[in-house]
């Protein structure tokens, strides 16, 4: 005779999420920082190809940490969303936070219905014509999402290098010095709290999202990716 296990809803949702945010937190962190020229994000991420950071939309993009596979299948469907309604509707009428809403919905779904949950943190940013209308979303692994302001930290050692960008954070910063922030927070500390060597433009993955008007930069598209001389030369 088969002997039948129970196991409560509440002891099955707290197994599932410990078990995301246990992998969430083995990845390296991503920070996405609003700023004075527009929106930076920024991510420790040494591969040149499998990337934390993409383009959604004009004006939108995509950083997440966790699982590779599972995060990229979300920004793939992202993109195809912000497709379809840009198409059928007008382009103007893909948001951020319509976005987020159907990313939220996703992720809800497959935390309570599947076996395993994502092991997944996403970030959503859209950058505005002023620094009060860039919109910032974060969606964790359960579906829940929250309106962020100035900057986003996610994955790793998040609460360390929340504070260290938070302790340096002004409405003022240019993309560089928003850059060189982020930087700071995600170089970890030596033993004794001393200095550690800066990361290397070839362990960071930089991307940002242009304030500038659509006839400076000549297209629709805000979303701009860095390379490695691009990054030595915007922190020299």
């Amino acid at each position: 005779m088969t002997q039948q296990f129970y196991v409560s809803p509440e002891q099955l949702m707290k197994d599932r999420a410990d078990f995301a945010r246990k992998g969430i937190a083995r990845g390296r962190s991503v920070v996405v920082i609003s700023c004075a020229d527009g929106i930076a994000l920024v991510a420790e991420n040494p591969s040149p190809s499998l990337h934390k950071i993409g383009e959604i939309y004009d004006k939108i993009a995509f950083a997440a940490v966790g699982k590779y596979n599972e995060f990229e299948s979300l920004r793939q469907a992202g993109v195809r969303y912000a497709d379809v309604r840009g198409y059928s509707y007008d382009r103007e009428d893909v948001t951020a936070r319509g976005l987020a809403s159907v990313y939220a919905q996703s992720l809800g779904a497959v935390f309570t219905a599947e076996q395993k949950p994502f092991e997944v943190e996403l970030a959503v940013a859209e950058v505005g014509s002023t620094q009060a209308e860039d919109h910032l979303y974060r969606l964790t692994f359960d579906g829940s999402i929250a309106d962020e302001h100035s900057f986003v930290v996610m994955g790793g050692q998040a609460e360390k290098v929340s504070s260290a960008i938070d302790a340096g954070w002004q409405a003022s910063l240019g993309f560089a010095d928003a850059v060189r922030l982020a930087l700071k927070g995600l170089t970890p500390a030596r033993e004794g709290d001393q200095p550690a060597p800066a990361l290397p433009p070839s362990a960071l993955e930089v991307a940002v999202l242009d304030r500038l008007s659509e006839s400076a930069r000549g297209s629709r598209r805000a979303f701009r990716r860095l390379n490695d001389a691009d990054i030595t030369a915007l922190l020299a």
